[in-house]
């Protein structure tokens, strides 16, 4: 599939309006080329020209976290690079730039060698420029500038990353290229929630500013008409920032983080390249292109820029989105890609392999079935599938945070009471059968140490109320896994802040004013993910372990592992009490994916059963993000129940929970 976006103009940055127009376009790029990247200083001295016209395309991709093997979708580096390298033979006046997280989360083969297999086969490739994400970051700053910057060949950019005691830029703000006497400006910004998105400590050195008010700045510096502070022609913004869906109407919502960059980049901003939420969209927004090629090199973006020398102005900017899977089975395995192997990457890729499979293809254990992630329904390609759902309870956030709590009570500095786990930090699931190095490295790639820390049980109930996201944020829901002694209730129609109902502590409920023991990873327990709560901790202590080596010892120790199909959080809403009747929604009773259905629930009061009900296992409306598992349950209220009895949910799959009727009596 490949989408286009076309607009036919004068240059924005004139303050003339564009005209634009979309379509679908099937094109075929033929032969295998090996011409070098443009050059990043001298002007390149051939490319496509007519008469005062010169023709410039951008090459784009996103969010390619080091997925440098053909895996599923996603194409593979030496693939991606064959597709480059035709359109640098068409027209040599060409940019392969990028929107950040090109490293960090990767696959086994990049992780387990820190990626520098990624930045080697991205060199080959002649990446020219990307902005730095959030991923670049992983290792922290230090790390960027002292190890990454180095190794990779293109320049990281990030205009709004600040050195905390001068407030200077703490980045390369912009890039330059140059065809036939063009400048094409590039102008790189991470988003603004980067601190809450990696481990603080890492980043302590820094401070990072609003995107878009750092890329206007650049971009009026790039066009004010003074040859001595890198004027250019052309501007591009590349941002490490995205849509929450990939319509246009989210594209500009002015109560997101997206949507105020889109909105408020300035006239000197010819086009917004962007990344971060891994969603592919190609979008002309008040006649400026606004795009992402969504994720792992499954597509990129090629833009054909016209510009006019005489006019000096944009007369035409077109985008088109190409998939690289061509042609995908009903199994979803891909049948035809979009180009062949570059030959002078599959070397690259090839030696990176080699070492990682004697690395990771040691078998560590088994596991009984598989520990899967949460999914909801989606689109791969175009068509209906199952994606990652980050909102979703699974099996394997649960199954992790039980590990960490193990390993962090085995290393015996301290006793842990209750663990968590975020859900982006699980990269991938684990498959029933053998289980290996790799496997286990795969779900955990970010290489975070385990920290434990004291937090009262009201800081326990908002760390869980913060799994509701604050306003804006790219993905409104996350849920974290819990360890299999804490459960608790919520419910899922209330106002922020005042979901969690009742928490229970190896069946006791929480203590407000008590004092826990809590583990969580080293990005958590620093705030990760705007669960700021984490921060308030006391006798915060790292133990130095890495969560891989946690679970690996856990594997060592045990062998066989099986999943536990017990919901630990559970929605209730309760609906009405008439009389003695009561009637609740309960929700999150099932998993999403192959874990057995609870098929009933049942309602019981001192070892009494009340009442039961079905359970609906469809999925609901995507928005609701856990609620996958719903029942309503009537029941008699029981003689002398109180505001405080204690009614038990159970489910034949091992759930059980346990609510009160609160203020309701």
């Amino acid at each position: 599939m490949h989408i286009r976006s076309h607009q036919d103009r004068p240059a924005r940055r004139r303050g003339l309006a564009f005209a634009a127009t979309a379509a679908t376009l099937a094109l075929t790029l033929t032969g295998v080329a090996s011409a070098s990247a443009a050059p990043k200083a001298p002007d390149t001295p051939k490319g496509k020209a007519n008469g005062t016209s010169v023709e410039i395309n951008l090459v784009t991709v996103n969010d390619f976290h080091g997925r440098i093997e053909q895996s599923g979708t996603a194409a593979g580096i030496a693939r991606l690079s064959t597709a480059v390298n035709q359109l640098r033979a068409e027209n040599p006046n060409t940019v392969f730039a990028a929107a950040g997280d090109m490293i960090g989360a990767s696959t086994f083969t990049s992780f387990i060698q820190e990626d520098v297999p990624t930045i080697e086969a991205l060199n080959a490739a002649g990446l020219d420029v990307s902005s730095v994400g959030n991923h670049e970051f992983d290792k922290g700053f230090d790390d960027l500038t002292d190890r990454v910057m180095p190794l990779a060949d293109w320049e990281y950019l990030g205009a709004n990353v600040y050195d905390r005691v001068s407030g200077d830029p703490a980045l390369p703000e912009y890039w330059i290229a140059k065809f036939q006497g063009i400048r094409v400006g590039f102008v790189g910004a991470v988003t603004d929630e980067l601190p809450s998105l990696v481990s603080p400590t890492g980043i302590e050195d820094i401070t990072v500013g609003s995107p878009v008010d750092a890329a206007n700045r650049v971009a009026d510096q790039l066009s004010d008409g003074r040859s001595n502070n890198g004027e250019a022609d052309i501007v591009i913004m590349l941002v490490h920032e995205g849509a929450a869906t990939s319509s246009v109407e989210s594209a500009t919502d002015p109560t997101t983080r997206f949507g105020d960059i889109v909105l408020n980049a300035n006239d000197n901003i010819d086009a917004i390249v962007s990344g971060h939420t891994h969603l592919a969209y190609n979008h002309v927004i008040d006649g400026r292109p606004v795009i992402s090629s969504g994720q792992y090199g499954e597509r990129f973006s090629n833009m054909e820029i016209t510009y006019d020398r005489r006019s000096k102005s944009i007369t035409s900017m077109e985008n088109t989105l190409y998939t690289m899977a061509t042609e995908v089975n009903a199994a979803g395995t891909v049948t035809a890609w979009l180009t062949e192997p570059d030959p002078a990457i599959v070397p690259i890729v090839a030696e990176a392999t080699e070492v990682a499979n004697e690395l990771g293809n040691v078998i560590i254990g088994d596991t009984s079935a598989a520990l899967n992630r949460a999914q909801r329904p989606g689109t791969v390609n175009g068509a209906p599938a199952p994606v990652e759902n980050r909102g979703g309870e699974s099996t394997l956030g649960n199954f992790v945070a039980d590990v960490q709590l193990w390993a962090l009570n085995e290393d015996g500095t301290r006793s842990v009471d209750i663990t968590f786990m975020n859900p982006g930090g699980l990269r991938a699931d684990i498959n029933a059968g053998d289980t290996t190095y790799r496997e286990t490295a795969n779900v955990q790639s970010f290489a975070n140490t385990l920290v434990t820390l004291n937090m009262t049980g009201a800081q326990i109930k908002g760390v869980l109320e913060e799994q509701w996201q604050p306003a804006g944020a790219s993905r409104p829901f996350l849920k974290l896994g819990v360890n299999e002694a804490l459960t608790y209730t919520y419910d899922p129609t209330a106002p922020q802040g005042s979901h969690i109902l009742d928490i229970y502590l190896d069946g006791v409920p929480l203590d407000p004013a008590a004092t826990y023991s809590v583990g969580a990873n080293s990005f958590l327990a620093g705030g990760g993910d705007s669960f700021f709560t984490f921060r308030e901790g006391t006798g915060k202590a790292d133990s130095g372990k890495i969560d891989l080596e946690a679970m690996v010892d856990y594997f060592t120790v045990f062998g066989s592992v099986e999943p536990d199909y017990a919901q630990r959080a559970v929605g209730v809403d309760l609906v009405s009490i008439v009389g003695d009747q009561v009637t609740v929604n309960l929700s999150s009773l099932d998993f999403s994916t192959t874990e057995p259905k609870a098929g009933t629930v049942a309602v019981s009061f001192d070892g009494v059963q009340l009442a039961s009900a079905p359970v609906d296992a469809t999925f609901p409306d995507p928005s609701t993000f856990d609620e996958i598992g719903r029942a309503t349950v009537t029941f008699t209220l029981p003689a002398g129940a109180t505001s405080e009895s204690e009614f038990v949910i159970t489910t034949p799959t091992g759930t059980v929970s346990t609510f009160t009727l609160g203020g309701a009596l």
